[in-house]
């Protein structure tokens, strides 16, 4: 690569700078970090918006997390449109497909009743094949555990999910997925015991 000088800067000083600098580029490396005086004008924002959906958009908090935990769940019946959601550990994990604009945007371009009956949703999060070469990806990231297959492939599968319906979360953002889907991948890829949904540390 050639270098252009002129009176005011000199591009050839630069160069070295720039080339070793891409070379250790890392996931969320160049993603802004809010501090808590943003994130609180944020939560201040969010929760004066009395709109249905502002809960589904707004990232959960550390600070809510033992209120959610100690509130008394509802029975399915009360909360599910889909009919194919199952009874969740928490309130905030109680949360049925039709009750997400996002997730709800899809299942009306496909004119299906549950997002768990979409093409989209059984390609990417139920099928072996397609989870087998993002557990590959994964190890390329992180260190090869005794984690069963199963408990693998279910948090590909949740992962997957989230990058299909929102694209890009950002580092340490987490959100709650509906709760039959939760069910689909379990029963795809069963376990003794579940963990639920977890805040970011």
């Amino acid at each position: 690569m050639d270098c252009v000088s002129d009176e005011s800067s000199t591009d050839c000083e630069e160069m070295p700078y720039l080339i070793s600098t891409t070379q250790s580029v890392t996931p969320y490396m160049y993603e802004p970090i809010l501090s808590s005086a943003q994130n609180a004008s944020n939560s201040d924002e969010s929760s004066e918006s009395d709109s249905d959906d502002s809960h589904f958009f707004k990232f959960s908090t550390e600070e809510n997390e033992d209120s959610l935990l100690d509130e008394e769940v509802d029975e399915v019946n009360l909360w599910c449109s889909c009919q194919h959601c199952m009874t969740m550990q928490t309130r905030s994990e109680s949360k049925c497909c039709k009750d997400m604009n996002i997730v709800y945007g899809k299942m009306e371009e496909a004119g299906i009743s549950c997002i768990t009956e979409h093409d989209g949703f059984q390609a990417n999060c139920l099928n072996e094949h397609v989870l087998e070469t993002s557990y590959y990806e994964y190890l390329e990231e992180h260190e090869p555990n005794d984690q069963s297959i199963h408990e693998l492939y279910r948090y590909i599968a949740y992962r997957r999910f989230v990058r299909w319906i929102f694209q890009r979360l950002g580092q340490k953002q987490r959100k709650i997925l509906p709760s039959c889907v939760v069910k689909a991948i379990r029963e795809k890829f069963p376990s003794q015991q579940y963990c639920g949904f977890k805040y970011p540390n």
